[in-house]
């Protein structure tokens, strides 16, 4: 009776790691290569990014700059918070989430994560750029010229504008 009592809840636990970890996988194709498609259901569906933090100093939504929207959120998965509260670079794995919303600061534009995956763009600091639409339609993804060109100018501070305030 009692073995009976552990059999569903190891059954959960089994299943649940099984599914992120096949979830972390559809996202990472290959060392060199990103999936956008499977980016997208990664950060919207089996680890929501609207269910992560925030960026420390950055509750909710603040002020923009163009070429994203006028106001923004910006969301960091586990991994980056972690690092980000500890002061450390951060490591492959990052990921940050910026919603991009419209002068009313209702109206969502796009959807910009980056992705730090080792040995996926050493020439621009192993990060994974995309941009969606809000319904998670590609507009850009890899290494878009606009995306790299711009956060070049902060290549000292791992590519990244906003930082912990």
């Amino acid at each position: 009776m009692k073995l009976r009592f552990w059999v569903i809840p190891i059954a959960v636990i089994v299943f649940a790691a099984a599914s992120l970890a096949a979830a972390a996988s559809m996202v990472k194709t290959s060392a060199k290569t990103v999936s956008p498609g499977a980016f997208w259901h990664f950060i919207t569906n089996s680890d929501p990014y609207s269910k992560w933090s925030f960026m420390p100093g950055y509750m909710g939504t603040y002020p923009g700059t163009s070429p994203h929207g006028k106001y923004l959120r910006l969301y960091v998965n586990g991994i980056a918070l972690k690092a980000l509260k500890e002061g450390r670079p951060l490591p492959s794995g990052s990921i940050l989430v910026k919603e991009n919303y419209d002068a009313d600061m209702k109206t969502l534009l796009a959807i910009t994560p980056m992705y730090k995956i080792e040995g996926s763009n050493p020439a621009a600091g192993d990060w994974f750029w995309a941009k969606y639409d809000p319904e998670g339609k590609v507009m850009e993804s890899g290494a878009p010229k606009g995306c790299v060109s711009c956060h070049s100018t902060v290549k000292s501070k791992d590519w990244i504008f906003t930082w912990p305030r």
